[in-house]
């Protein structure tokens, strides 16, 4: 059984089954891939190269909308995202809320410099979703200026002041949230309750034999588990399986309880597949 996996934190159960030897409690010779981005799983997963995924939602719904066989086990995360603006962007906010735009527009003669990953991904339809129906204040392309930005850039860029504002998953959100000159806009958990951010997705081989789907479920119980009462084992697990983007050190001390729980690690939710 081949298991694909995206390096990014919100898939943390990977990494603490992969160091605790968790995946060995399988019935089934295990092998791990890892792929730079979920479009490159997407792929291998529809060519029949992959059993088992972990990657983001949207990647899921891709394969399952093109006629692919599988379905969700379990959601890895869900809420991790914060909108994070500059010092003066948050203070007009908490002044102006949906005027925020307009107020920011008449001070600087442009739009919002926004930050966000591709469209289509949890991000961008969670930053749609903020401006278009929360705030209601009109079609996010013409209210905003928004730029691609990779989740690992978007400390440094944000810093750089190359952008106003970005939607960012942890940990990158608490390292840019301890500096000063930025502000929390509003966490994603608030704007979409419990939304989803990355899953469990198994082909339906490994839905139809119980044994195998019911005991990683078992194993990304007990890797959620492991996470909430060890996070600081779970942190720098994942920062030596994930290699870039962050290293160790800033994982360590973003690896508390309280961070975590930003994540909302769940491991019963979203089983949608019956056998």
């Amino acid at each position: 059984m081949t298991v694909a996996y995206v390096p990014i934190y919100p898939n943390m159960q990977h990494y603490v089954m992969e160091r605790e030897g968790y995946y060995q409690d399988v019935p089934a010779a295990v092998t791990i891939e890892r792929f730079s981005s979920g479009p490159s799983i997407v792929k291998a997963f529809a060519s029949g190269d992959i059993d088992v995924a972990l990657f983001g939602i949207t990647s899921a719904m891709v394969l399952v909308d093109k006629g692919t066989d599988a379905g969700v086990l379990a959601a890895n995360s869900r809420n991790g995202f914060k909108l994070i603006g500059t010092t003066e962007l948050a203070d007009f906010y908490e002044q102006e809320g949906a005027a925020t735009f307009d107020r920011f527009e008449e001070e600087h003669g442009r739009k919002v410099r926004f930050g966000a990953p591709p469209d289509g991904s949890v991000p961008d339809i969670v930053l749609r979703y903020w401006i278009q129906e929360d705030l209601d204040v009109g079609e996010m392309e013409s209210v905003i200026d928004k730029s691609k930005i990779p989740p690992a850039k978007a400390v440094q860029t944000v810093q750089s002041g190359d952008i106003d504002a970005t939607i960012i998953q942890e940990p990158f959100a608490t390292i840019i949230g301890q500096d000063d000159d930025f502000g929390e806009l509003a966490w994603s958990g608030n704007v979409l309750e419990n939304h989803p951010v990355t899953v469990l997705f198994a082909n339906q081989q490994v839905l139809d034999d119980s044994d195998i789907a019911g005991s990683l479920v078992e194993q990304h119980i007990a890797a959620t588990e492991f996470t909430g009462d060890s996070p600081d084992a779970a942190a720098a697990h994942a920062a030596s399986v994930i290699g870039s983007g962050v290293s160790e050190g800033p994982a360590r001390p973003i690896g508390t309880r309280r961070t975590l729980r930003r994540f909302v690690f769940t491991a019963s939710v979203f089983r949608i597949l019956s056998h």
